[in-house]
C-alpha cells in the first residue's frame, strides 16, 4: 500500500524559512499533479500550490513569491521551500499525488499532515 510521507515541518521565528518534503513509500505510476494543502485551526483546509507532471505551477496569492513548489519524478517526491514565514502560514501541511488511472479517471493520496508553526 503506498502511503506518503512528509517532513521538515517545525517551529519558526517570522521572517524564517523551512522547507517540506513528501515522498511516496511506494511506486505511484503517471502522478499528474503533486500539491500542498494546508489547514489552519477553525479554518477549511487550503490549496497552497500544485506542480503537474508538465511543470505547470500555481500558487494561491498570499504565497507567491515566498514559496516555491519543485518536484523530483524519479524519487516520487514533492518539495516546497518556504521563505519569509508569517505567523498566517501556521498550519498543518498536507501533500497530495494525483495519480492518472485512466483519461477520465483519477485516485489521490494524501500525507499525514506535517505541522509548521510560525512565531512572531
Amino acid at each position: 500500500q503506498v502511503q506518503l510521507v512528509e517532513s521538515g515541518g517545525g517551529l519558526v521565528q517570522a521572517g524564517g524559512s523551512l522547507r517540506l518534503s513528501c515522498a511516496a513509500s511506494g511506486t505511484i505510476f503517471r502522478v499528474n499533479i503533486m500539491g500542498w494543502y494546508r489547514q489552519a485551526p477553525g479554518k477549511q483546509r487550503e490549496l497552497v500550490a500544485t506542480i503537474s507532471s508538465r511543470g505547470n505551477i500555481n500558487y494561491v496569492d498570499s504565497v507567491k513569491g515566498r514559496f516555491t513548489i519543485s518536484r523530483d519524478d524519479a524519487k516520487n517526491t514533492v518539495y516546497l521551500r518556504m521563505t519569509s514565514l508569517k505567523s498566517e502560514d501556521t498550519a498543518v501541511y498536507y501533500c497530495n499525488f494525483e495519480e492518472l488511472i485512466s483519461s477520465s479517471d483519477e485516485y489521490d493520496y494524501w500525507g499525514q499532515g506535517t505541522q509548521v508553526t510560525v512565531s512572531s
